[in-house]
């Protein structure tokens, strides 16, 4: 049940909030400001706005299936073969569901080649854009696999590691919807906070994964180049932080509140 309800709610996260990870997207790719990065998608047009979004919508839910699920199951498998203390075992089950899920990265790959506006003209689809990859090899799918996997164990370790204390911090439940709120505010807060703390690993992600061939650059080597791309400034390199900030509040509130809604329901 806890790998069906990370799947629904990660459904209904990615129909909700598609739109505004897009306006971040570009932000991240090209260094807009938030109202440039919106004309630009306005002048894409409607019919392009949610083109991209079954990449996101396949590895989302598959991910967050994978995350919660193997979590749960990583955490007794540790727990009822090791003696070490439950904060270990927990931290470590939460680096392994996500390390676990860089196995779909080619999802993520994809999905920022359908965002980038540079490469309308090569395909209009997943499928196109799976198959235009096909010709690279395999390592091309894999394209940005280290900071996906610099950001997922960490932040994975720190959300349920996280959740439970905050949740103690906020205002004790007595009803129901009370309980829906408590934890869509742990949701948000937590999701918003790890969303700005990893945002110049997505940087980084993003700008790896919007090339097609050529070299395959170290983290180290792309990171250097934004940075230099960006004066040196710190402020720059966080440039959409803020919108992702306000989006990761709404995504992972509505993830945290769908996934223990539909928990209480099964």
């Amino acid at each position: 049940k806890h790998y069906l309800c990370g799947y629904c709610a990660a459904f209904t996260n990615i129909a909700i909030t598609f739109p505004i990870h897009k306006v971040l997207f570009r932000q991240q790719l090209y260094g807009l400001k938030t109202k440039d990065a919106v004309h630009q998608l306005q002048k894409d047009g409607i019919r392009n706005l949610y083109r991209g979004i079954l990449p996101p919508l396949m590895q989302k839910t598959t991910t967050l299936a994978l995350m919660f699920g193997l979590y749960e199951d990583f955490s007794s498998l540790l727990h009822s073969h090791t003696s070490a203390p439950e904060l270990f075992t927990r931290s470590m089950a939460a680096v392994l569901a996500g390390t676990t899920e860089a196995v779909l990265t080619p999802f993520e790959r994809v999905q920022t080649l359908l965002q980038d506006y540079k490469h309308h003209d090569k395909f209009t689809n997943t499928y196109q854009a799976f198959k235009v990859l096909k010709v690279y090899g395999m390592r091309e799918y894999y394209r940005g696999l280290v900071p996906i996997l610099l950001r997922n164990g960490p932040s994975n370790a720190l959300f349920f590691g996280l959740r439970g204390p905050i949740k103690q911090c906020l205002p004790e439940a007595t009803s129901y919807s009370a309980h829906l709120v408590n934890d869509f505010i742990c949701g948000g807060l937590l999701g918003a906070m790890l969303g700005f703390l990893f945002f110049p690993v997505n940087v980084v992600k993003t700008r790896m994964q919007a090339q097609i061939g050529g070299e395959f650059q170290s983290f180290s080597q792309v990171f250097v180049k934004i940075w230099l791309e960006r004066d040196r400034k710190l402020m720059h390199l966080f440039r959409g932080a803020h919108l992702n900030y306000h989006r990761s509040l709404l995504s992972w509130g509505i993830i945290n509140a769908t996934y223990e809604f539909l928990l209480k329901l099964l």
